[in-house]
C-alpha cells in the first residue's frame, strides 16, 4: 500500500469495532497491517473494517501459534490488540514480552474502561462507556430519555480515531529516538475527550445539564432537524447572527417579530413549532432547491443509501468502490502524497 505510513508493519489481533476500525485507519494511510485470525473466523473481506489487510491464520491456543505471533511482533512496528485487560498477558504476548522482544514496538491496547481502574475487568459496550463518561447524557431530546448515537461516540470517535492518533504519535516517537511502549486507548477516556467543548461551556455557565435545552442539544430552534411535506427531513444549523439572517430571508420571516429574539431559550419552543409547521409546507426537494449552497448552513437528511449519489459526495469520491461495494473513502485527503484504493483483504 501507497502513502504517508508505507513502510509502517502492524500486526492486528482480530476483533470487532473499534480495533478494526484503527487498523482500517492506519492501512488506509499506507500502512502494511498483518491480521491474526482464529482458524475458521477470518474477516469478512466485504467490510470496510477488513479492508486493505493481509489475513494470518493462526491459533493463540497452540504453543505454535503463539511463537508464530511472537515472532510476526518481533518484525513490527506497532500492534493492535482488543482483549479484556489481561488476556494477552496469560497467551504470553503482553507488553513486558513482546517489548522485551522489540524495544521499538507500539503496544496498542483498545479497551472500554482502560487497562486498570474499578470497572477494568468487566463486561461493557460503547453505550455503557459513554455512559459513564458524561455523553450519552447529553444525547437526546428535552423529556425524553437518552438517545446512543448509535457506536459512534465510544466505538469509533473515542475509541478506534483517538486509537489510531496514539499509534501514529508513539510511532512518530519511537521513530525519532525514543522506545517502544504501551497505547492505553479506553473508550471512556476517548469519549469524555470528545465532550471537551460541552465540558467547556458547562464550566463557564453556558450549558445546562440537562438534555434538549442546549444551543447544540435540538434545544435551540434554529439547530435542529424537521420533517418536510413528503415525510424526509432537512437540518439547519443558523447559529451566527449572518446565517440566521439569511434564514428569515429564504423562508420568509424577516416580518416575523417572534424571531428576532434568537439566542432567549425561553422562546426557543414557540420558534422550533413555527418552523415546524413552515417545513411541512414543502418537500424536501424544495427546501433543497431554496436553502442548500446559501449560507443558511442547511443540508437535506439524506439516508444511507441516498449519500452516496449526493453530487457534493460524487465529485469528492467520497464514498468508493471495494470489490463491488461502496464504501466510505479514506480520510483525510493529502497534497502530495497519493495513497492506494483501498482493497478487499488478501
Amino acid at each position: 500500500m501507497a502513502g504517508p505510513l508505507t513502510g509502517i508493519n502492524i500486526v492486528e489481533f482480530a476483533g470487532i469495532g473499534p480495533g478494526p476500525f484503527c487498523g482500517m485507519m492506519l492501512a488506509d494511510q499506507g500502512a502494511t497491517v498483518t491480521v491474526l485470525h482464529r482458524p475458521g473466523q477470518a474477516p469478512d473481506p466485504r467490510l470496510a473494517l477488513s479492508r486493505s489487510r493481509k489475513l494470518v491464520e493462526i491459533d493463540l491456543k497452540s504453543d505454535d501459534g503463539i511463537a508464530t505471533a511472537r515472532n510476526l511482533v518481533k518484525n513490527a512496528d506497532g500492534l493492535i490488540e482488543g482483549f479484556r485487560p489481561g488476556v494477552m498477558e496469560r497467551l504470553g504476548l503482553g507488553p513486558d514480552v513482546l517489548l522485551a522482544d522489540n524495544p521499538k514496538l507500539v503496544y496498542g491496547r483498545m479497551t472500554g474502561w482502560g487497562q486498570y481502574g474499578p470497572l477494568s475487568a468487566a463486561a461493557g459496550h460503547d453505550i455503557n462507556y459513554i455512559s459513564l463518561s458524561g455523553a450519552l447524557h447529553a444525547f437526546g431530546r428535552a423529556g425524553e430519555k437518552p438517545t446512543p448515537p448509535i457506536n459512534m461516540v465510544g466505538d469509533f470517535g473515542g475509541g478506534g480515531m483517538v486509537l489510531a492518533l496514539g499509534m501514529v504519535s508513539a510511532l512518530l516517537h519511537a521513530k525519532t529516538g525514543g522506545p517502544g511502549q504501551v497505547v492505553d486507548c479506553a473508550m471512556t477516556d476517548g469519549s469524555a475527550a470528545l465532550m471537551a467543548m460541552i465540558y467547556d461551556l458547562h464550566n463557564i455557565g453556558r450549558w445546562r445539564d440537562d438534555r434538549g435545552v442546549n444551543l447544540l442539544d435540538t434545544g435551540a430552534h434554529f439547530y435542529d432537524t424537521y420533517e418536510t411535506a413528503d415525510g424526509k427531513f432537512i437540518s439547519i444549523g443558523s447559529i451566527e447572527p449572518q446565517f440566521y439572517a439569511k434564514l428569515r430571508q429564504v423562508a420568509g420571516l424577516v416580518e416575523d417579530s417572534d424571531f428576532d429574539v434568537q439566542m432567549d431559550p425561553k422562546q426557543w419552543p414557540v420558534l422550533k413549532e413555527k418552523l415546524t409547521a413552515l417545513f411541512k409546507t414543502k418537500t424536501r426537494a424544495q427546501w433543497c432547491e431554496l436553502m442548500e449552497g446559501t449560507d443558511i448552513c442547511f443540508a437535506p437528511v439524506l439516508s444511507l443509501t441516498e449519500a452516496k449519489s449526493h453530487p457534493h459526495n460524487v465529485e469528492r469520491e467520497t464514498f468508493v468502490d471495494v470489490g463491488g461495494l461502496p464504501q466510505p473513502a479514506p480520510v483525510p485527503r493529502y497534497s502530495v502524497t497519493v495513497s492506494d484504493p483501498p482493497k478487499r483483504p488478501t
